[in-house]
């Protein structure tokens, strides 16, 4: 892995170091409108710092390689056994010890959220956490044993939004085990549930200075969830969005308002879309927009494409339409290969939770190696950089380096 400073001194020797000038004086401005002129962060009031990433899959392969793994058979068209996953990381990338301790497979991404301190931490857990054995008849499926729950815990995550299409991959009791493991190692959990009260009720995190951080997750069904899977009044599932249109936002605004209080910061994480593809359709930007102008919604959490999309700041208020991958075990697979789906991003908005303003996004580029989160290299960084700004540009925003390391998204013009 490379170190920081090695990392610094190759990525300021390259294009972007054209660019340093003015992104630290935006770093710089955005630092007085945050922490006042002289610096404190009293000056302004208290912030708000999240940390929000994409999918994280800790099953299936991953589950393997950590001390209580499942049994290895998998019921997939091409593969017969978990095991085989970890094989084919390693023929790509070298060897795994295995068994390996549970903050392995966070890797570098523990020090940067020890450096960049979120006072909340949510993932989309894209795996049940279950040993049940009865499968849902769909291709692929992933879970992680329950014992295993301290490879989440080791990065000390807050909420697991839920409403994906692999919570339910082990059936209503392995999506029982699931919440139940999660709620007993202290990890709340939003959008699935023993009925539909339960999977539309917010996870609810209290942040001491900062207010309260309601998380709602939703699931969309192009996003490859069953339409058997949505929670009923007398029936375990996820909330499955009815469609994008203005009713359902407003359907989803009277729920933000009996839940929301003064100096509240509610987050909608929404699993849409398919696995491939920059586009982002009309619709997704119409009902983003909707959940910020009218339900109250101040962080849009998109994910399920693989690869991450382009950014929007739409009010004020961040929009993330796909955040992409950021922990599997598809190493070696080589499908799609030109999305560069190994590359993954850490996403750390810093609010004002009186308002729900954005006034400031970091971004740390990472890769998966080894069924581990790394630090990207300089060329990888530079290739995020490029597609991150194509991709935004027509969204009115675009991404340098913040001069640490990480890169720092420019929505001001």
């Amino acid at each position: 892995m490379l170190s920081r400073r090695r990392f610094l001194a190759c990525l300021y020797a390259g294009p972007l170091a054209t660019a340093l000038a003015g992104v630290r004086a935006q770093a710089e401005s955005a630092q007085r409108e945050m922490h006042g002129e002289n610096g404190n962060r009293d000056g302004a009031g208290q912030l708000l710092t999240l940390f929000l990433c994409g999918d994280v899959m800790t099953g299936r392969g991953i589950d393997q390689i950590l001390p209580h793994p499942c049994k290895p058979r998998i019921y997939e068209p091409y593969l017969r056994d978990a095991r085989d996953y970890v094989a084919l990381a390693e023929q790509v990338n070298g060897p795994i010890a295995r068994p390996v301790p549970y903050p392995y497979i966070w890797g570098d991404a523990l020090a940067e959220l020890e450096r960049m301190a979120p006072d909340v931490r949510i993932v989309n857990l894209e795996t049940a956490v279950t040993s049940h054995d009865d499968f849902w008849p769909k291709g692929i499926n992933y879970r992680m044993h329950p014992r295993n729950i301290a490879a989440l815990t080791a990065a000390r995550i807050d909420c697991c939004a839920m409403a994906n299409n692999h919570v339910l991959d082990w059936g209503a009791e392995g999506l029982a085990e699931t919440l139940g493991t999660l709620a007993s190692a202290g990890i709340r959990t939003a959008g699935a549930g023993g009925n539909l009260e339960q999977a539309q009720s917010p996870a609810v995190i209290q942040v001491p200075g900062s207010g309260r951080v309601l998380v709602f997750a939703f699931g969309e069904r192009y996003s490859g969830i069953a339409r058997d899977w949505v929670a009923t009044p007398s029936r375990p599932g996820i909330d499955l969005l009815p469609d994008l249109s203005r009713a359902t936002v407003d359907d989803i605004a009277a729920r933000v308002a009996r839940a929301k209080k003064p100096g509240d910061t509610a987050v909608a994480s929404i699993h849409w879309g398919g696995n491939w593809g920059y586009e982002i359709p009309a619709a997704h930007r119409d009902f983003a927009h909707g959940l910020i102008e009218h339900a109250g919604i101040d962080v849009v959490h998109g994910h399920s494409s693989h690869h991450f999309k382009g950014i929007e700041v739409y009010r004020e208020r961040l929009i993330l339409y796909g955040c992409g991958d950021f922990l599997n075990d598809y190493e070696g697979i080589g499908t799609n290969a030109e999305y560069r789906s190994e590359l993954g991003l850490m996403y750390f908005p810093t609010l004002e939770p009186a308002s729900g303003r954005l006034l400031r996004l970091v971004l740390i580029p990472t890769r998966i190696r080894r069924m581990q989160i790394q630090r990207a290299q300089p060329h990888e960084v530079a290739w995020q950089v490029e597609v991150l700004n194509r991709e935004s540009r027509a969204l009115g925003t675009g991404v340098m380096s913040d001069g640490e390391g990480g890169l720092l998204v420019d929505w001001r013009g």
